[in-house]
């Protein structure tokens, strides 16, 4: 493995420091909005349901739009540059918030950014790699990514611990956004992605009827996974209500993170000498475990919070690049950046319902039923993956 890893291109590497550079930033103030927005702007789940539903839907349909426009123009780096900066200059502005709408403002205009940067990205990941090293290199982007996940709490809880208010942290926030922005200029395009298809492949296309039937399938399998997926957040807000003290939210997510990064690069790698299905199957049935476990835990048994969260970073570990190189497997080459889109599309669209939902459950009647139905769908959707995405080339 290690003999593959020096074997990546700079690209690879260069994309995996920007993330994470800008993951630090993200996952600093990321623990911190809820509570902020219970502490400050005085709202609740349903309000922290709506924000991340509409924001996260957003993204998802601009990852669409920047998937199309990269097989069109064959580049990729422009939109990259465009979608770091313009999440970069969002974030701080939190500090000036005064509302929860306000606050949605600024989630949308931060997933804006991520709308245009993320289809491009992983479109320019894949055509910088060989097949047989594509779980690898989305593998060690993820690691990196999660690495950045990890520093950002570490840095939250550090700049808490000193007392410096939360409207400062998010100030402060500017600082790694503008080293992004440094980074991202020095992208180069991929000559795979400049030179691979002819001319009358790169006409404006959303079609999804131009994408193979198992990728459609697997397109299915996403949507039902991701709504009962819903918020990360709520996971923060459940350890909250289970006793966590709030200075230790941030270390205890930073932890999650911490798994993800060490299991992300070997369990992606994994997946390039067996079948990357089999390998998603077994993380969303985890995943469907886990939440039951969520929604079941009491303030007593909050010791086994901890290794539930160290679950999920497992979790994450086995799927998020695992997902992407599989995208990359079932699309053709020259559809590729409207693969991703597509890909992204639904899953961010799906997180509308699956946050909106899942806030009205859990305020509604009870953190148990949400959480379980969140986890009987991540359930059906691990049934639907084996038997349905079976005909995938891994």
């Amino acid at each position: 493995m290690l003999t593959a890893l020096r074997s990546l291109p700079r690209t690879v590497w260069l994309i995996g420091l920007i993330s994470l550079i800008n993951d630090s930033a993200s996952e600093m103030l990321y623990p911190l909005i809820p509570l902020y927005l219970s502490s400050v702007l005085m709202a609740g789940p349903r309000a922290l349901g709506i924000i991340e539903g509409i924001a996260e839907a957003t993204a998802s349909l601009l990852k669409l739009v920047s998937g199309v426009i990269m097989d069109r123009s064959q580049r990729a780096r422009p939109l990259i540059i465009a979608g770091y900066g313009l999440a970069g200059i969002g974030r701080p502005l939190i500090a000036f918030v005064t509302s929860w709408p306000g606050l949605l403002v600024i989630r949308f205009a931060d997933r804006v950014g991520k709308g245009l940067r993320t289809s491009p990205r992983d479109a320019l990941l894949a055509a910088s790699v060989s097949p047989d090293h594509r779980g690898l290199a989305f593998g060690v982007h993820r690691a990196l990514d999660n690495a950045g996940a990890v520093i950002g709490p570490l840095l939250a809880a550090l700049l808490l611990a000193w007392g410096l208010p939360l409207k400062d942290i998010f100030l402060w926030s500017i600082v790694p956004a503008l080293l992004c922005f440094a980074l991202a200029l020095g992208i180069r395009e991929a000559p795979s992605v400049t030179t691979l298809t002819s001319p009358v492949d790169t006409t404006f296309s959303w079609q999804l009827n131009t994408l193979p039937p198992v990728f459609k399938r697997y397109l299915l399998v996403v949507a039902l996974f991701t709504l009962g997926k819903s918020s990360s957040m709520f996971l923060l807000l459940r350890a909250q209500e289970l006793g966590v003290a709030s200075a230790h939210i941030p270390l205890l997510w930073g932890a999650v993170s911490a798994v993800a990064m060490l299991f992300s690069a070997p369990l992606s790698a994994l997946s390039d000498r067996l079948s990357r299905t089999r390998l998603l199957t077994a993380g969303y049935a985890a995943y469907g475990l886990l939440y039951w476990g969520l929604g079941l835990l009491d303030v007593q048994d909050s010791p086994l919070l901890f290794v539930l969260f160290a679950g999920y970073g497992l979790f994450l570990a086995a799927t998020e690049g695992v997902e992407k190189a599989l995208v990359a497997d079932l699309a053709p080459a020259e559809r590729r950046g409207t693969a991703f889109g597509w890909f992204n599309l639904t899953a961010g669209l799906f997180l509308l319902p699956a946050s909106i939902l899942f806030g009205s459950l859990y305020e509604t009647f009870s953190p148990l039923l949400a959480f379980a139905f969140s986890g009987s769908c991540a359930l059906l959707a691990a049934g639907l993956l084996h038997f349905r995405v079976r005909p995938a080339t891994r």
